[in-house]
């Protein structure tokens, strides 16, 4: 996999290739090229609402990658065209930009970021046949179709990675669950891990829901928790309610451990938030800007240089994207004239015989189902900062 370029090289890019700054826009059109000469890789994902962090984060980790790939002679000597679409992490609107992008002449999908706008619009890459990979949708409903992959873990493997990591470290024996009944993410984490528990030997002795609609008073569940004796509280949600159940539990002076997944990423970014309640906070990731390693280093100075602030999972999940999808290519030998369909089914193939050194893990893998194969790396949150616990 070619490595990581300086931000000099990411500036040339848009000097030598076909105007990247427009690729890059969301709703603005680049010019879908005729003749086959460039690949034309859409993605979608939310850049305004509650989770723009997250597709933000994408679009830009795309973009960072492509103008690299450019600058660099492209895939085959082949450009890439790249064009991002808001869908506000709503499934219409993500059909709707599915759409769209078509329009503009897409023949390949990274996207999209959250996992039931990606369950809905699999179901029209599906019938296209066209090629689609995700950074960050998780669930397994969201790759159901054999011309879809993903990047990330799953929810299962997320939920079992999380059991395996508490019982085999002896975080706790006494465990509750605070979870997002209505959403898709949650519940899947949560069923696989309460599954595995009861194999690696944790007491659930509570797990509590809450909905869209009640997402800001989390009492009762605290209170219960705090009952039952429960030493450590399983998270399987996104940052935004995890800020606040931190927060009351601090208030009633209820100070277990604490331990999330991936969607706690952003926690310490969140403006307002107290970053000293997430003190102690544990949770499985495939990417944290703070190691040490040359590729982390260079792609967080890189990142930086472009777009300001430092990239979290989802921006290295996408940027990996990227070069998986080059890899991908190069191994089928697929090029730009072919239908969307003949892509799609050289590069079915391909992504079962390639193996990635990426930022999100080291000789990566994937199944005909569209799983990666890779480990996690837990990180602990220390005077405001992000530590590795453990990165296999």
């Amino acid at each position: 996999m070619k490595m990581l370029k300086k931000a000099a090289s990411v500036m040339l890019a848009s000097a030598l290739v076909f105007s990247l700054a427009a690729c890059g826009s969301e709703g603005g059109d680049s010019g879908s090229s005729s003749g086959g000469d460039v690949f034309m890789i859409g993605s979608i994902g939310p850049t305004t609402g509650d989770n723009a962090i997250y597709g933000t984060a994408v679009k830009n980790g795309i973009q960072l990658a492509v103008d690299e790939i450019n600058a660099d002679g492209g895939i085959n000597g082949y450009q890439i065209e790249y064009k991002f679409e808001d869908d506000q992490s709503d499934s219409e609107k993500a059909v709707n930009a599915y759409n769209t992008l078509k329009d503009w002449g897409m023949q390949l999908l990274i996207g999209t970021v959250t996992s039931t706008p990606c369950t809905a619009v699999v179901e029209e890459t599906h019938a296209d046949n066209m090629f689609q990979l995700t950074p960050s949708a998780t669930a397994v409903e969201s790759i159901q179709y054999d011309n879809a992959f993903r990047m990330c873990f799953s929810d299962p493997n997320q939920g079992k990675a999380s059991a395996d990591y508490i019982s085999e470290n002896g975080l706790a024996t006494k465990v509750a669950v605070i979870y997002n009944s209505s959403d898709t993410y949650s519940s899947g984490i949560y069923q696989k891990f309460v599954e595995e528990a009861e194999v690696a030997g944790l007491d659930i002795v509570s797990a509590e829901a809450f909905t869209a609609d009640s997402k800001t008073d989390f009492s009762v569940q605290l209170q219960k928790a705090k009952d039952e004796g429960a030493e450590l509280v399983f998270l399987p949600i996104y940052y935004q309610e995890a800020s606040l159940i931190l927060a009351q539990a601090d208030k009633m002076g209820f100070e277990p451990e604490w331990f999330g997944c991936d969607g706690m990423d952003g926690l310490l970014a969140l403006e307002g938030f107290d970053a000293s309640l997430a003190e102690g906070l544990m949770f499985l990731t495939p990417f944290t800007a703070d190691a040490e390693d040359e590729a982390t280093q260079s792609f967080v100075a890189d990142f930086n240089a472009e777009f300001g602030g430092t990239p979290n999972q989802f921006a290295a999940d996408a940027y990996d994207c990227v070069y998986v999808l080059k890899a991908a290519i190069e191994k089928a030998d697929v090029t730009p004239d072919m239908s969307i369909s003949d892509m799609c089914d050289a590069l079915k193939t391909a992504m079962t015989e390639i193996q990635i050194d990426g930022l999100t893990g080291k000789q990566i893998t994937w199944g005909e189902d569209g799983e990666p194969t890779k480990q996690p790396t837990v990180v602990v949150v220390e005077e405001g900062k992000y530590k590795v616990l453990q990165a296999e």
